[in-house]
């Protein structure tokens, strides 16, 4: 057993002043480019938590061309030994309104123009991701929501297009047909490079709007986006007040923290010299022996 953790990725508005003890930023790099910004590391309630802004300060990072895989590379680097993921997001379910917060479980991934992988080029490795999300913090996540005053969903199928343009209304309808229950921007690759990089990954979904499926009159709007997304900043920032106090003291071990062990396919004399250096936080505990090796 071991110390929580607790790495988000959100927007800034998350972590004001007064919100987080002993509230430090810290520039950190990565071995996979820029990440999205600084990180901000202090505790809520004696437990530990690291933000990153995911789009950047100030938004000025579009879904397209945020470095997700620099974004868990850092967390990872700071010693973060779980992953909740704070998104707005759109209903593509009449009973699932605006201003209501989902726990996700399941996924689907419409992105094409981002990396997805942590490896290749030197190591090769092929995660099991059936259940993207682990159902502990999740489960964590939607007790401390509730607990917070959140109308909630607990579970629904998010899927996550390119953007960053909205969907057109046939792809909406489409959308619906498949099982999709909401609809987001970010939760891919997110999600698989956590999973790469062993951090189990839970994802809170804020309701902004009802996508474009029903009455025309009704169609995203941004301006209407950013008011409920203000109207929810607090609510946000009380859930993770309320999951810090719901964690165990001691953090038990996940079966995700060591997906690895039998996902890297590249025989240990094929390993490049240059990808384990890469991946020396993404795969430290197996690959730290081989550096060794090397010195």
């Amino acid at each position: 057993m071991s110390e929580w953790h607790i790495g988000i990725i959100g927007g800034s508005g998350l972590y004001e002043p007064g919100a987080l003890d002993g509230a430090q930023e810290i520039e950190v790099k990565s071995a996979f480019g820029e990440p999205s910004g600084p990180v901000t590391t202090g505790r809520i309630g004696g437990v530990r938590f690291t933000f990153i802004a995911r789009h950047g300060p100030g938004h000025v990072l579009s879904p397209s061309h945020v470095n997700y895989r620099a974004n868990i590379d850092v967390l990872k680097r700071c010693g973060v030994t779980d992953v909740l993921a704070i998104s707005a997001i759109g209903s593509l379910r009449e009973e699932i309104a605006p201003g209501e917060f989902v726990v996700v479980d399941q996924l689907i991934d419409r992105t094409c123009q981002r990396e997805r992988s942590f490896f290749g080029n030197g190591i090769t490795a092929h995660v099991p991701l059936a259940d993207p999300v682990c159902p502990r913090l999740s489960d964590q996540a939607a007790k401390a929501a509730g607990k917070a005053g959140a109308k909630l969903h607990k579970g629904g199928t998010y899927i996550a297009i390119e953007g960053p343009q909205f969907s057109t209304r046939a792809e909406s309808h489409m959308y619906r047909a498949w099982g999709a229950d909401v609809i987001g921007m970010t939760a891919m690759p997110e999600a698989r490079l956590a999973r790469e990089a062993e951090l189990p990954y839970a994802l809170i979904g804020m309701v902004t709007d009802y996508d474009c499926w029903r009455d025309p009159a009704e169609d995203v709007d941004v301006a209407d986006i950013l008011r409920i997304m203000g109207g929810n900043a607090d609510l946000a920032r009380a859930t993770l007040v309320q999951l810090a106090a719901l964690l165990p003291a001691k953090r038990k071990a996940s079966p995700i923290d060591t997906i690895l062990d039998n996902a890297i396919v590249t025989g240990r004399d094929a390993w490049r010299t240059e990808a384990v250096a890469r991946l020396d936080a993404v795969a430290g505990r197996l690959l730290g022996s081989f550096m060794g090796r090397e010195n």
